[in-house]
């Protein structure tokens, strides 16, 4: 009894390094592109990959042919929509990276952009799992694309009028 509950305890450690090899960096590229963090500075995403993969593995047993991949996507979702409506009252804006090609957008439309174009998720899954109508969906993927495609102006730098010296 205890060498078959060893085997299959070493059998679903080795399933779930395979998985780990094989999702780890696209699933933390997702997180990244979620937290509008630098893909070098990003512990924020790196929090949610561990989370989701602690998740996963916790689930390992339980999947029964369900996509891992699927399931761990969904848990770094629900979580990061669920740590922003907590830390910024809502689905607010967060700190994005300057730098970040998604800083521009709120976390709401970080989330639905992602999960639709990066994650290529239809609208009808990411607004069961976001709990939103489809519609709403599709309004907030299509405001986030156009907000990336024509960002908003910066404000122009201040121009420094040169001192004269009196003649």
């Amino acid at each position: 009894m205890r060498e078959r509950q060893a085997s299959q305890g070493a059998r679903r450690a080795r399933e779930f390094e395979a998985f780990v090899a094989g999702a780890a960096g696209r699933l933390l590229h997702a997180a990244t592109l979620l937290t509008a963090e630098a893909p070098d500075d990003n512990p924020r995403a790196r929090r949610l990959l561990t989370l989701a993969l602690a998740h996963t593995y916790a689930c390992w047993d339980r999947l029964r042919g369900e996509d891992p991949y699927d399931r761990a996507r969904q848990y770094l979702a629900s979580r990061f929509a669920h740590t922003a409506w907590h830390q910024y009252g809502g689905l607010g804006r967060g700190r994005p990276h300057p730098g970040s090609v998604l800083a521009d957008l709120a976390p709401q439309e970080r989330l639905i952009l992602v999960l639709r174009l990066y994650e290529g998720v239809a609208e009808e899954q990411t607004a069961a799992l976001l709990g939103l109508p489809v519609d709403r969906v599709r309004t907030i993927c299509d405001r986030a694309t156009a907000t990336l495609l024509h960002p908003p102006r910066r404000p122009a730098p201040a121009v420094v009028e040169p001192k004269v010296a009196p003649s």
